[in-house]
């Protein structure tokens, strides 16, 4: 209230038309301020008369600037109160200076009553100290114009932001920019090259001259300022005093130089010549404004070109409920934590360790123990490094929990088991074939190489478009279902076999390929693992960080879409006759095992595949025969389960003397009943697939136990 320089109330009350342009008496300095109308004011809050204090309010500033209202000061950097509050109330601390005006305001009978309301308080969120608005002079870059130019090069193409959606935010932000205030009151960062010069009976410099402030020149060095100083007001050098800007530039305005200040700018450096601009910039969504923005502004406006061509923006990582990782959730996950493993009683530790409010504190104790009971297992810096990746990093925040990275941790060690398969099978002396030379004419040879093909285009695809995820999907896998799950499991017969070198030729590249596809993604893992394979004669690289990344173009001759259609329908067959055997409960047992088809292409697909067809689906001896051909009236009788691969196909497997029909009819009976009564406690609102699936589960239960009836 020390420092009310006016009186606001909107321009359309009608309780205070007859005080337009008039004047009122402040009831402690006795100064006169004006009533003056302004839209801000709601005219339904309170009284509808506003008091204006500019020097302590971002509002009434706002308001002042528009209404030319003077400005004062009445608290000081140090929190108490100034001199242009008065004497009876200078030096006074703020919140006992509010205290002794209300009593004062009481004393003079003035004091009206109060009321609540609710209202936005600053805090500081370090200390907890309420937030006073002041005065101060700072220094102020003026963006319109580099904003204007920072849009229209996206609006060009001249600079491609992906995701495409940001383009949005991108244009609202900067046709809306108002000046940027790059001072900052901070122990660190660039002082600001500002010096203010002082010199007795200094002449009017017009626009460059503040009388209250003084002089100021921006230089390189004190020396510098000095001369240029001297230049302008025609004094000598000794008469002139300087004194540096105490204040530092705001840390973005220092980051938006990165690009070309360390290549030596503003010295055309032959760095600067090779490295600027640079190609591809990648940060986080949440900096398009603050970083990405003034990067493209200041790079443009200092050194005439853009500092980069694209921007891919990856969004934010948040915790496994979706919450912003913070101090004062206890949610923030420690990289090292997770790399390492961490127990429970560590974590609290650490959270100790923080200067966290006793209340804060339990709610971040209590969220640790629901997270991580048992604290978090050790899952390596490429299981955390291969998780992060394998989230959609153009959409939606990503919700990071231990679980999906020691999921991860998993699959790192299926890769190391796979290699030291193909490293025992490969023997000693091998000697890889060139790529362009692996031609194999085993039908699942070419399968592999044929999947191997495919995966190669489509991490090419999908890195080249910033879509990582689908990347490590693709890797993950052909990793797990195409090499480990089909190929290496059907090729160990073959390794004894005349068929033998060409299936470790290709089990050496399906491995080699995937490692240097891993890389990017687990450098540690593929670096290991890759120095253990035998070099490839036709060219050699000593790390796999530095070898060539696998390309389209040298597995092009692998394209074999006949082996791959046949083997789809073959696989078919395979997953029919492993259901067969979970049904039954068959482990190691090798039934016998008829397969009828009616297509004869159909039949040329299982006889190319026999041998994994047989290996894959664990089956004893294996007979094949086109429907209508051969009669199979030997596996209508009771003992034979039968199930449908295609319209045109069913295959037949052999249970006698493999399976207790009272044994096993018991178990399904349990198993359905419990069935039935999910079913029964079904809501209305559960989806209908979820339905749909329960009740295959239960028809394919009842099917089994018809055959096993059958069989008592």
């Amino acid at each position: 209230m020390l420092g009310d320089t006016a009186v606001a109330v909107h321009p359309d009350d009608p309780r205070y038309l007859k005080f337009h342009e008039k004047n009122l008496r402040h009831p402690f300095s006795g100064r006169l301020l004006p009533v003056v109308t302004h839209q801000l004011v709601n005219p339904a809050f309170g009284t509808g008369a506003v008091k204006v204090t500019p020097a302590h309010s971002l509002v009434d500033f706002e308001m002042a600037q528009d209404l030319a209202l003077p400005s004062m000061s009445v608290i000081g950097e140090d929190g108490a109160m100034t001199e242009a509050g008065g004497d009876w109330i200078q030096g006074v601390k703020r919140f006992d200076a509010r205290e002794k005006v209300l009593a004062a305001l009481k004393e003079k009978g003035l004091y009206r009553g109060d009321c609540e309301h609710a209202m936005l308080l600053p805090v500081c969120s370090r200390s907890g100290d309420v937030i006073e608005h002041l005065l101060k002079r700072q220094w102020f870059v003026t963006c319109e114009g580099m904003a204007q130019k920072a849009v229209r090069a996206v609006e060009s193409g001249e600079l491609r932001i992906t995701p495409s959606y940001h383009q949005k935010n991108w244009k609202n932000w900067l046709l809306n920019i108002s000046d940027w205030c790059i001072s900052r009151q901070l122990w660190w960062g660039h002082q600001i090259p500002a010096y203010l010069v002082s010199v007795s009976q200094a002449p009017s410099l017009q626009d460059n001259n503040d009388e209250s402030e003084g002089f100021w020149v921006a230089a390189h060095s004190e020396s510098e300022a000095r001369k240029k100083a001297a230049s302008v007001l025609g004094r000598p050098e000794s008469e002139l005093s300087l004194r540096r800007d105490e204040d530092v530039l705001d840390t973005w305005f220092s980051s938006a130089l990165f690009p070309f200040a360390m290549l030596g700018w503003p010295e055309q450096t032959k760095d600067l010549a090779d490295f600027y601009p640079n190609s591809l910039l990648e940060t986080g969504s949440d900096l398009l404004f603050f970083w990405v923005a003034r990067m493209v502004m200041l790079g443009g406006q200092l050194t005439g070109r853009l500092p980069f061509k694209e921007v891919f923006l990856h969004s934010m990582v948040r915790d496994a409920h979706g919450r912003k990782m913070s101090k004062s959730l206890g949610n923030v996950l420690d990289p090292l934590d997770v790399m390492t493993g961490i127990s429970l009683e560590s974590l609290r530790g650490k959270l100790k360790e923080g200067n966290l409010d006793p209340r804060e504190f339990k709610v971040a104790e209590s969220g640790l123990i629901k997270d991580y009971p048992h604290g978090i297992p050790e899952c390596g810096t490429d299981a955390l490094r291969f998780a992060l990746c394998s989230h959609r990093v153009q959409g939606d925040d990503i919700n990071l929990d231990v679980a999906s990275v020691l999921a991860v941790r998993h699959f790192c060690n299926k890769v190391w088991n796979g290699v030291k398969f193909t490293l025992s099978a490969l023997g000693e002396g091998f000697t890889p074939l060139p790529m362009a030379e692996l031609r194999p004419q085993a039908p699942l040879d070419r399968w592999l190489l044929d999947r191997l093909r495919q995966l190669t285009e489509e991490c090419e695809k999908k890195l080249r478009s910033y879509e990582v995820h689908q990347a490590t999907a693709a890797i993950h896998a052909f990793w797990l279902k195409n090499y480990c799950d089909v190929y290496v499991e059907a090729v160990k017969p073959v390794l004894k076999g005349p068929g033998g070198p060409d299936a470790r030729q290709v089990l050496y590249w399906g491995a080699e390929q995937t490692l240097r596809l891993l890389a990017p993604f687990t450098p540690y893992l593929s670096e290991e693992l890759w120095q253990r394979l035998p070099a490839a004669t036709s060219w050699h690289a000593p790390s796999v960080c530095v070898a060539e990344y696998p390309s389209p173009w040298h597995t092009a001759h692998w394209s074999y879409p006949e082996e791959e259609r046949r083997f789809d329908f073959v696989f078919s067959v395979i997953r029919t006759l492993r259901g067969l055997r979970s049904d039954y409960n068959l482990t190691k047992a090798r039934p016998e095992v008829y397969i009828s088809c009616s297509q004869e292409d159909d039949l040329l697909s299982l006889q190319s595949f026999l041998s994994p067809l047989q290996t894959l689906s664990f089956s004893g001896p294996l007979h094949i025969h086109l429907s209508g051909a051969t009669p199979l009236e030997c596996v209508d009788g009771p003992g034979w389960a039968s199930g449908d691969v295609t319209e045109n196909s069913r295959v037949y497997m052999n249970l006698t003397g493999l399976v207790d029909p009272s044994a096993e009819l018991h178990k399904l009976q349990a198993k359905l009943k419990k069935l039935e009564q999910l079913k029964g406690k079904m809501k209305e609102e559960v989806e209908e697939v979820e339905e749909n699936s329960l009740q295959m589960k239960i028809l394919r239960i009842q099917r089994t136990m018809k055959t096993l009836e059958q069989m008592s």
